[in-house]
């Protein structure tokens, strides 16, 4: 089995990068020649089946504009999986991409790095899988700043 290669991509898909949508460039089985290529799956990913090999639409985004494929993780600006345009996606190691994730489903506060502890607002932040805490506070919004303020100075994007 061979690597898929920027050639064949564009010989089997176009990719519009304003919409981040994929399209077939010629008619396949069961799909006629400018249908979407790929579909939606489990985890909110787009992915596409090129030559019986399963990919994320992501990933063959970064290969169909930079010609080359990512060589770490591809990290989605706005977390929106499924928003494959261009200016949403970036290349990013796996602490810049765990940076840029979403608000945990387990969050009370309804503040990202802010948690209740017994009448007071903590700020925590993680830097290099390590968390610091950043203090105390009378309210989640005074906690949020804490960590909004500690996040500008300390996680950095490429």
């Amino acid at each position: 089995m061979t690597e898929l290669t920027v050639e064949r991509l564009k010989e089997l898909v176009s990719y519009d990068p304003d919409t981040g949508i994929f399209q077939w460039a010629m008619a396949r089985r069961k799909c006629r020649k400018g249908a979407v290529a790929g579909c939606l799956m489990k985890h909110g990913y787009i992915g596409v089946r090129i030559d019986n090999i399963l990919h994320s639409a992501h990933r063959l985004a970064w290969l169909y504009t930079h010609g080359v494929w990512p060589t770490d993780q591809i990290d989605h600006v706005n977390n929106a999986r499924a928003d494959n345009r261009l200016v949403n996606l970036r290349e990013a190691t796996n602490i810049a991409n765990s940076h840029n994730r979403r608000k945990s489903t387990k969050n009370t506060s309804g503040f990202t790095g802010v948690r209740r502890e017994n009448s007071k607002w903590q700020a925590s932040i993680k830097v290099n899988y390590k968390a610091i805490r950043l203090g105390l506070f009378d309210t989640p919004e005074e906690a949020s700043a804490a960590y909004q303020e500690a996040k500008q100075r300390l996680h950095h994007f490429g």
